[in-house]
């Protein structure tokens, strides 16, 4: 299978071209640089150039694939609606080359914001009001059209030094405020998965994944804050501290709401149908290792 990736020479990208090539699929990257084209290039991908704003872009490349793995995302949270329309218009780009075919497009989402407070399901809808990110529901607005679109939710990821989803902005925060902090009693848990795994899903849901189906790409179902700040504060040398939610905007910045939030998630449903089984090690034995994080 030809497959066009966007996001192919980021981090989860980079984890998925690999991924598809040793399963014998070919791939087309998305590049917007230089620096994308060398990495994607390594890996053995061919490039297509473009980014996420030049939809004919988009749309030649999909028109051409056998399928779409979309994983490119604008990370600038001061921008978070915008970004959101950007990532919208770009999967309704693809989508429409795609109408009609049967090929399969897989976008990408979160388990954050699903079911706070309990342990969130593939059957949990994606909450669209006040959600920026609204790649499901432009994903599946093709179900009907002929386009096998599916969806998979990530948790934390990690997997390569430094890179460990919301869980490096814990650290950074730590590092330059001198001060290991969690919310309250720091028991709200995270859930979490190693790249690899993550993008074993990626290849498992392109090659069999069911229309309008949503996936979890989570291998640990929820680890407590508080035990990432422990870490933290033995790596940095700095103390711990419980602070208020009122304080935590403060602290936190823009991640104050999540940093409170007790978000555990599952993958029973989407282990069942695919055969995903995570394999990798846990995300809190891999960011103990010296000098995951750069201090």
């Amino acid at each position: 299978m030809r497959v066009f990736v966007t996001g192919a020479a980021g981090f989860i990208g980079s984890a998925v071209v690999p991924e598809l090539l040793r399963a014998g699929h070919s791939v087309v990257g998305l590049a917007r640089s230089e620096d994308n084209e060398k990495k994607l290039k390594a890996m053995g991908a061919d490039v297509h150039w473009g980014t996420l704003q030049d939809l004919d872009s988009l749309k030649s490349a999909a028109a051409d694939a056998d399928g779409v793995i979309h994983l490119a995302f604008i990370h600038d949270f001061s921008k978070f609606a915008e970004n959101g329309q950007i990532d919208k218009r770009a999967i309704e780009a693809m989508g429409g080359a795609l109408e009609g075919t049967n090929k399969p497009l897989i976008v990408t989402s979160g388990t954050g914001l699903l079911a706070p407070g309990r342990l969130a399901t593939e059957d949990d809808v994606a909450r669209p009001e006040g959600v920026p990110r609204v790649s499901e529901s432009a994903a599946f607005a093709f179900t009907d059209r002929g386009v096998r679109a599916c969806a998979i939710r990530l948790p934390q990821v990690h997997g390569q030094e430094g890179k460990a989803g919301f869980v490096g902005y814990l650290y950074e925060v730590a590092r330059t405020k001198r001060v290991s902090a969690y919310v309250g009693d720091g028991s709200n848990r995270w859930p979490s998965a190693h790249r690899d795994d993550v993008a074993v899903l990626y290849r498992l849901a392109l090659e069999k994944g069911r229309a309008g189906a949503v996936y979890h790409a989570v291998a640990e179902e929820g680890l407590p804050v508080r035990s990432m700040a422990e870490l933290f504060s033995r790596v940095l040398g700095v103390p711990m501290k419980s602070i208020t939610p009122e304080e935590a905007p403060a602290h936190f910045g823009f991640l104050a709401m999540l940093a409170g939030m007790d978000i555990p998630a599952s993958s029973a449903k989407t282990q069942a149908e695919l055969g995903w089984k995570p394999k990798q090690i846990g995300l809190m034995e891999d960011i103990s290792r010296p000098g995951y994080f750069a201090a």
